[in-house]
């Protein structure tokens, strides 16, 4: 058909008809808040580069999830600033941890929300890498143990789900062996299957204190530059048990996340990162971009990329838009 006789605009005349073939759309129950948990008592603390995102105490948490849930975002996935660090990262598997204490005063006040836990060792390090050092240099086996111990004290605190985000080889596998060897094979893993080692997390380690005291993540974390190694990161924790595939970032690495929706039947989850949400933020309050309409175009292209989950800063905002 070519126009005069097929005409394009047809289907674009309004909003009632734009919306009967929209290919695409955002769902509130899609989307998951990224929650900052701080040590104290009754602390709201405004991020400076993340604006609109806070860390909270502890005592706070049943507050901002029931209030998330009224808007249909039912999901949230915790990081943790503890009280200590050391070299190995053992607060991160404490019993009395912070994300601990944060899953049980979530389950026991909002019993009916889902409790996403980030599983590493960077917010607890004192060297601030993902796992424990021989030299300057991080022992991927050895940091295995902690980080299975972490995922489990997680579980048994209430987690409905573990995220391992560390990128150390085999981690998958040894989570779910331990989870399984103590009743808990009923414990989703949502891999971060390809993270990259991306200027975009800037913003999120001032919000975590978890900047690298040396170096950099290059060693553990996936070159930007390529795109077959996704598909053998993400094939690995196939393999090794994960339930949900995840890309991080998001944004700029739409043609990821497309690779693996379309390589893999898991659910394909992208976190639209620190990064990509502050410079949204930055842009709006320049008055150079209308701050709305973007984060919804944003959202939509990871979602029309492939993404089944969006974890994102933006989830509040974007529930309350969804409701209008």
């Amino acid at each position: 058909m070519v126009f005069p006789e097929y005409r394009p605009r047809r289907l674009r005349k309004n909003e009632n008809i734009r919306a009967l073939i929209r290919e695409t759309r955002l769902s509130a129950d899609q989307l998951v808040s990224p929650i900052f948990i701080m040590p104290g008592k009754n602390k709201r603390e405004e991020i400076s580069s993340m604006p609109g995102v806070f860390r909270l105490s502890v005592d706070q948490l049943a507050k901002e999830a029931k209030e998330l849930q009224s808007l249909g975002v039912n999901s949230v996935i915790l990081f943790g600033l503890p009280e200590k660090k050391d070299a190995m990262g053992s607060g991160a598997h404490a019993k009395d941890g912070i994300i601990q204490r944060g899953i049980r005063e979530l389950k026991n006040k909002v019993p009916d929300f889902t409790v996403i836990t980030d599983v590493c060792l960077c917010e607890y390090t004192d060297h601030g890498h993902c796992g424990c050092l021989i030299e300057e240099t991080v022992d991927n086996d050895a940091t295995l143990e902690i980080l299975a111990k972490t995922a489990l004290s997680h579980a048994a605190a209430g987690a409905d789900m573990v995220a391992p985000s560390d990128m150390m080889d085999g981690r998958v596998a040894e989570i779910r062996a331990v989870l399984d060897e103590n009743n808990f094979e009923m414990i989703p893993i949502m891999s971060y299957a390809v993270k990259y080692a991306s200027a975009f997390y800037g913003p999120f380690r001032d919000a975590a204190d978890c900047a690298p005291q040396f170096g950099d993540r290059r060693s553990y974390q996936m070159d930007p530059a390529n795109s077959r190694e996704a598909l053998r990161e993400a094939t690995l924790d196939v393999d090794e048990g994960a339930d949900i595939l995840m890309v991080k970032p998001a944004l700029a690495y739409l043609d990821i996340i497309r690779q693996l929706k379309d390589e893999f039947d898991l659910p394909i989850a992208a976190y639209h990162v620190s990064g990509e949400y502050a410079m949204i933020k930055a842009a709006a309050e320049k008055g150079w971009i209308d701050e709305e309409r973007i984060m919804e175009e944003t959202l939509l292209s990871i979602k029309r990329a492939g993404a089944d989950i969006i974890i994102t800063y933006f989830a509040k905002d974007m529930a309350k838009l969804l409701r209008r």
